[in-house]
């Protein structure tokens, strides 16, 4: 693994997946509560890490479960200010959070693999430099987002060898700051 530590400056944005990289995964089924919400080991003491190095720190997300009925925006809300209250107090930060409630089968330019979700935070923070923006996710659309964008992609995950696409593959946030050489 090669370090991107020459490349990465405080001019860099670092885009994250939530689910399977932030906090544990729910199989079949949605985190729609806060007590349902665990933050995978670690991983808020990387964010926080991030936070000292990259200029924005973003979390885009599919929340398919709003669109399905089981979960409404407002708990999504309350899910997500616990989630950056808690990284706040360790030291981080999330600069903002972008999510798409729309289905799978709705194919929305909002929802990942597409690109909408980037081109939102684009949009607000227009600083954004696609090719120095990392993309951090679990899911081969977190993978392909990334590169839709021109993004570096680190693929997160037990099976490093499930998506030859990705730039680079960690078991975990905490193994990428490994990767980085943060």
């Amino acid at each position: 693994m090669n370090s991107l530590i020459e490349q990465i400056d405080h001019t860099w944005t670092l885009f994250l997946d939530r689910d399977g990289v932030i906090n544990e995964r729910l199989i079949d089924t949605y985190v729609k509560t806060i007590d349902e919400f665990k933050f995978i080991e670690g991983s808020k003491e990387a964010i926080v890490y991030f936070s000292k190095i990259f200029n924005h720190i973003f979390v885009v997300t599919n929340q398919q479960g709003i669109g399905k009925g089981y979960m409404t925006e407002r708990n999504l809300f309350e899910v997500h200010d616990y989630m950056t209250k808690e990284i706040e107090k360790s030291g981080g930060q999330i600069t903002a959070i972008f999510f798409a409630p729309q289905l799978a089968s709705e194919n929305s330019d909002y929802r990942k693999p597409n690109t909408g979700m980037g081109l939102k935070a684009k949009e607000l923070y227009p600083s954004i430099d696609f090719n120095k923006c990392i993309m951090i996710g679990d899911s081969n659309s977190d993978i392909e987002f990334g590169k839709k964008l021109g993004m570096i992609t680190v693929k997160i995950g037990e099976e490093l060898s499930t998506n030859e696409n990705a730039d680079y593959n960690c078991k975990s946030l905490v193994e990428c700051i490994k990767l980085l050489k943060l």
